[in-house]
């Protein structure tokens, strides 16, 4: 699903605006991970849980027929190259782009693992200071409303300035956010590092995909994309795990920390060793007459 999403808007969105519609669809998600549980938690508290359950059913057979309806495919992509096998493709790929996935790879790495790091970062640390389910709610309401506030900004800076202008505080302010959890211990604490961390993630709107979007070659694009998602889907897993696998060695702030750092390498890896690729992508403006 996302990967289809993701090369279907690459395929169809004019070059000037990429990181606009790829912001926006992130956007989508962020909009949905905003009213989703407050619909649910509604509908269950009026109707019981599994009406919930039932309603969640039909919204997604509605935006499938919607999907159906309106999403419309063409001849515009170009054959992809076949190395003999799924297993020799992917090779092919890897082998081909590895400068690619070396650099603005990890970066969206640690993006990944910032984000999914956050995600169980939030509830962990507001659960060992003594907060109530409904505190820690409101927190993960307010961090994703600032993103939710910013994808579209973020996305006319990535198309007017460039990716990094983006990508790079991105990086850095889900780092310092992460990096001040330990230093939290109230529900103010808590809710101005998860906002820091909201912040970072609103700058983040749409940047893994545009990264991927823009580094996709014209011929075996899906393929490429197919892999830049493997990627940082190998940073989302890892992020519960590093703070899991640290919290026992460094207790819960220290892992909260480490996974911070992650995001500082990050954002040096994004800084020095990815090439803007705004400047690689754009098309070389036209001689003025005369």
């Amino acid at each position: 699903w996302q990967l289809a999403r993701l090369a279907y808007v690459t395929e169809r969105a004019p070059l000037e605006v990429r990181g606009r519609a790829l912001s926006l669809l992130g956007g989508t998600n962020r909009i949905g991970n905003l009213i989703g549980p407050l619909v649910g938690g509604v509908t269950a508290e009026a109707y019981g849980l599994e009406t919930a359950f039932w309603f969640q059913a039909a919204l997604s057979v509605a935006a499938s027929a919607v999907m159906y309806l309106l999403v419309r495919s063409d001849d515009r992509t170009p054959p992809e190259v076949a190395h003999g096998g799924i297993y020799g493709r992917f090779a092919a790929v890897v082998s081909d782009h590895r400068k690619v996935f070396l650099t603005a790879g990890l970066a969206t790495v640690a993006i990944q693992v910032l984000r999914r790091s956050r995600e169980a970062a939030i509830p962990l640390w507001g659960d060992s200071i003594g907060m109530s389910p409904s505190q820690i709610g409101l927190i993960l309401s307010g961090s994703i409303l600032i993103e939710v506030l910013l994808f579209y900004p973020t996305g006319i800076v990535m198309d007017r300035w460039g990716r990094k202008w983006t990508g790079v505080p991105c990086l850095v302010f889900m780092a310092i956010g992460l990096m001040l959890f330990p230093f939290a211990h109230s529900f103010t604490g808590l809710l101005l590092a998860g906002m820091v961390t909201g912040l970072g993630n609103g700058f983040g709107a749409g940047i893994a995909m545009t990264l991927g979007a823009d580094f996709s070659p014209a011929v075996g694009r899906n393929e490429f994309l197919g892999v830049w998602r493997l990627v940082g889907d190998v940073g989302g897993a890892a992020g519960p795990m590093i703070i899991g696998g640290l919290a026992g060695v460094l207790g819960l702030g220290g892992a909260i920390v480490a996974s911070g750092g992650i995001g500082a390498l990050g954002a040096i890896v994004m800084i020095f060793f990815v090439a803007e690729p705004l400047h690689r992508t754009r098309p070389p403006a036209e001689p003025r007459p005369g």
